[in-house]
């Protein structure tokens, strides 16, 4: 599998924001984000281990489905974060409206 196998293009990737707009989030919260994203990145490999090794598919079914719900609660971390830091410092700056449809366009693409 490639990166071409998946169905988005690289703007999704490479988050645009304004000069004016920022994200500042404590090393905290980055470092439980990392660490969860690491954790399921060795469970990938772990995934793809079994594929090479032909083990039976519902036992690799039954690990991607636990990866998919690990992605399922980072995502749950970052929108938290994003609700309690980014979106209550636009509220706060004044710029509210323009986070709000940012949010939107990313839980758009999200839940597809």
């Amino acid at each position: 599998m490639t990166t071409s196998d998946f169905p988005h293009d690289t703007e999704s990737l490479d988050h645009h924001h304004d000069a004016a707009h920022t994200h500042l989030h404590s090393q905290e919260s980055i470092r439980k984000v990392v660490n969860r994203l690491s954790r399921i990145e060795g469970h990938v490999r772990g995934i793809k281990a079994m594929v090479e090794s032909d083990r039976p598919c519902p036992d690799v079914l039954v690990q991607v489905a636990a990866v998919r719900g690990a992605l399922d609660r980072v995502a749950r971390l970052i929108l938290d974060e994003h609700l309690s830091q980014c979106v209550a410092r636009a509220a706060q700056e004044g710029n509210i409206e323009a986070e709000i449809e940012e949010l939107k366009t990313a839980l758009d693409r999200f839940l597809i």
